[in-house]
């Protein structure tokens, strides 16, 4: 640990004594395909027993029809985030009749983009834009990458941290909500350097279906029957062929401040591209992506981390956090969990939540142009070779041993956990560290060697494999009693979801042509964001109406 965080971390125990985070939230987005039982993509619509995918606050769709999303509210407490998750599991399954949720990150089974139906969200303004964004998903970059599946992070901390930290760091005068929105970036960037360590501690990607690269050439070993692999690999997913844009990698969108993010991402969504002015807007009266800019909106940008705010109905994501502030981070460098019947365990949550306490105590300077080609570079190797006991990393210009950096970031982490853990006897932040700093030690222990090590010791094909523990998940989740009461609510939910739907759908009043224009006819202010001294919000609490970008 660093002598500023050590620091940092003694003020804020003085300040609000041996639980100085108390109060700090977590909320979980997490991606499920849903497949028939051979595996292959749902063809159905989304099942109107769950609500409107549109309106729904914690059961939606992401890109596809097939492509469920569970979303949590943010709570004080992993458990609660996660019995919360589960519940959310639960009540789905009767729903879906004899389909199952897939139990990877990376999908098995897919015949192409026609396979793979577009998620709609029906006919009002609000509701084409968001088919129309994924019409132009498809066309950019094809539909096969859009349905690899995720666990999203959110991350919050609460109104006295932010209070102690003002006054640890001598910055009484200035506003809070413009304070908090800073160390929020400084975490973004920390995570930029070091957020290669989630891969490498959680990946679960090793291997891929060959139906996912269809007639791409590629060079990747062969496990046998249909599955390739990269023997050192942790995510596949966020590797060059997963969830991630090479061609984004000229936008420059900086982190360096919140007044710099929106700038360069508003340029980038303001800026024509000739490659996506060829697939045309408007064809053949069909809109076939919403304007022929490097990105549609703003959530078209593939970051594994983002600093969010809750962007309000028809409100700009620029727009959001320029007025409010940043509200939370999204850590989206996770993927689904196939050993967890919810794609994510408490340990893995600990850990994350102690890490990005880390990285907002730390010290964070601007990225350099060197520090952000080595960050990119590093992630881009963990991915693929991550567990290479001869991997070096690249850190201020020189190769650093992975494993060695590595455990030098968890046994940082470690002291952030016994501060977590000091108003309990449980010590499961401590032990969520250590169970970390173990599987470091031994590498077969982490997630993705032991995927690799159940093809290979059951002579199973990656399908074989994802269809088993899909079917796994699905027996045991379907074996659990839901409460009654917990049910009643999330019927009421969906039913209440369905009327707001028609309710937005009865008050259009533009045309889809001039909405797009009101939308986009929107603008960031010169002036820094959150300039207001307004208590940061937390992840999870419902928008005050339909959000337009909240993929």
């Amino acid at each position: 640990m660093t002598d500023i965080v050590k620091r940092r971390l003694r003020s804020l125990v003085e300040a609000l004594g041996p639980a100085p985070f108390a109060g700090r939230r977590v909320g979980l987005e997490k991606e499920s395909l849903r497949v028939d039982r051979a595996g292959y993509i749902s063809q159905r619509p989304h099942p109107e027993a769950l609500g409107s995918a549109l309106a729904h606050s914690t059961i939606t769709t992401d890109f596809s029809e097939a492509l469920l999303e569970f979303v949590t509210p943010a709570y004080r407490g992993v458990r609660e985030t996660l019995r919360t998750l589960r519940h959310l599991h639960r009540f789905t399954y009767p729903l879906i009749g004899d389909e199952v949720l897939w139990a990877t990150s990376m999908p098995c089974m897919v015949t192409g983009d026609r396979s793979i139906p577009i998620a709609r969200y029906g006919s009002s303004n609000v509701g084409t834009m968001k088919h129309v964004y994924r019409r132009g998903l498809s066309h950019r970059y094809g539909r096969v990458m859009q349905i690899i599946s995720g666990v999203h992070f959110n991350f919050s901390l609460p109104r006295p941290f932010w209070t102690a930290y003002r006054e640890m760091e001598g910055l009484s005068g200035e506003p809070l909500g413009a304070l908090s929105s800073d160390r929020y970036f400084a975490l973004v960037r920390n995570f930029h350097r070091h957020g290669w360590l989630v891969p490498l501690l959680f990946g679960s990607s090793p291997a891929i279906c060959r139906s996912f690269l269809g007639n791409v050439p590629h060079a990747f070993p062969e496990l046998g029957r249909g599955t390739l692999y990269e023997p050192f690999a942790t995510s596949l997913r966020m590797s060059d062929i997963g969830y991630k844009n090479k061609s984004q990698r000229q936008l420059g969108i900086s982190y360096d401040s919140p007044a710099d993010y929106v700038r360069t991402l508003h340029q980038a969504t303001d800026a024509m591209h000739p490659p996506y002015e060829d697939i045309g807007v408007v064809v053949d009266g069909e809109y076939r992506q919403l304007n022929a800019n490097l990105l549609q909106i703003e959530n078209e940008y593939y970051s594994f981390v983002r600093p969010k705010q809750i962007a309000r109905s028809g409100e700009k994501p620029t727009v959001a956090l320029q007025r409010r502030g940043v509200r939370y981070v999204e850590i989206r460098a996770l993927d689904v969990d196939p050993f967890s019947p919810v794609g994510i365990d408490e340990d893995t949550m600990r850990f994350m939540e102690a890490f990005l306490i880390h990285c907002v105590l730390d010290s964070s300077p601007p990225v350099s142009r060197l520090e952000r080609e080595e960050s990119d570079e590093n992630q881009r190797l963990v991915a693929v070779r991550g567990r290479d006991p001869s991997l070096r990393l690249g850190r201020a210009g020189s190769g650093v041993p992975i494993f060695d950096w590595a455990r030098e970031i968890v046994d940082a982490v470690a002291e952030i956990a016994e501060v977590l853990d000091a108003t309990s006897r449980t010590r499961r932040y401590a032990g969520a560290v250590r169970t970390c700093r173990e599987a470091l030690d031994d590498p077969q222990r982490l997630p993705s060697a032991r995927v690799l090590d159940e093809l290979r010791s059951r002579s199973e094909a990656f399908f074989e494999f994802a269809m088993r523990k899909s079917e796994e998940h699905r027996a045991s989740l379907l074996a659990e009693t839901l409460p009654p009461a917990r049910k009643a609510v999330l019927e009421a939910e969906a039913a209440a979801s369905l009327r707001t739907q028609r309710e937005i759908e009865a008050a259009d009043r533009l045309s889809f042509p001039e909405y797009l224009e009101r939308y986009f006819a929107q603008r960031p202010r010169a002036t820094s964001p959150a300039a207001a001294d307004r208590t940061p919000q937390a992840p999870g609490e419902p928008a005050e109406s339909v959000a337009l970008c909240d993929e």
